[in-house]
């Protein structure tokens, strides 16, 4: 079988099983609702630049929805080694490389569908949509939902245990959206602050979210951002299928 027809295969199986538990996808949706709806109000008297708080709090709403959609993969693959799952595709002849990529593909699908909902009620309320700039940020946070959803599945593959990989993500989720600028742009804050956000990717996906949900695309913010996530995205994918040849060898 080819790889693209592996991969189909992989994400056609953890589709099927992310829809057993609609609960989960409800938990998802919500959880931007939420901040959409409690928490953007309190932005309206800032100045951020614009008359409309939900231009530039949506943008990081979908790079913050883009982030939590790849963590969540790592307690499910270690459910699947405390199952036997995993045990069973180490005597299958499927690319190491394609049960990973079908598990990136199922998460990618998700965090846009999620997100086209987020964007369309966000328009209800008063978003200002540029169509052109939306699908350029659409592929943006694909790739960052790539890279985050094969890390995270290779840390479950290596750390086994709900507790140790609940530390490890929920240790770096505070800070990397903080320093993220998501809630709110961190150009209100101190130069000492927007100077350490620079380390972070996520800075630099939230800038461009920013530029692209404007209409504009040929800038150099949305060149930065790509320039910083396609070669994170690649060395996360080849350090990932080297985690998965090793554990379901």
């Amino acid at each position: 079988m080819s790889m693209v027809g592996e991969i189909y295969l992989l994400f056609k199986r953890r589709l099927l099983a992310t829809l057993r538990q609609p609960v989960w996808l409800i938990s998802e949706l919500m959880t931007p609702i939420l901040y959409l709806v409690l928490f953007s109000p309190l932005l309206k008297n800032m100045n951020l630049g614009t008359s409309n708080v939900l231009d530039v709090f949506v943008p990081g709403m979908l790079v913050l929805l883009a982030f939590s959609s790849g963590t969540g993969i790592g307690w499910t693959i270690i459910f699947e080694l405390q199952g036997g799952v995993i045990e069973r595709l180490r005597v299958t002849p499927v690319r190491r490389f394609s049960l990973m990529m079908g598990t990136v593909v199922n998460d990618v699908f998700f965090m846009v569908s999620t997100s086209i909902v987020v964007i369309f009620i966000s328009w209800i309320f008063g978003l200002t949509v540029h169509i052109l700039g939306l699908i350029v940020l659409l592929i943006l946070i694909s790739l960052l939902t790539s890279m985050i959803s094969a890390v995270c599945g290779s840390l479950g593959l290596i750390l086994k245990q709900v507790g140790s990989l609940a530390a490890v993500v929920t240790g770096l989720q505070l800070p990397i959206m903080l320093l993220g600028g998501i809630l709110v742009p961190l150009e209100v804050g101190p130069a000492w602050l927007q100077n350490i956000a620079h380390i972070n990717p996520l800075y630099y996906a939230v800038k461009a979210s920013r530029v692209l949900s404007a209409g504009t695309i040929l800038n150099y913010t949305v060149l930065e951002a790509f320039l910083v996530i396609i070669p994170l995205t690649i060395i996360a994918f080849w350090w990932s299928t080297r985690v998965y040849n090793k554990a379901v060898a």
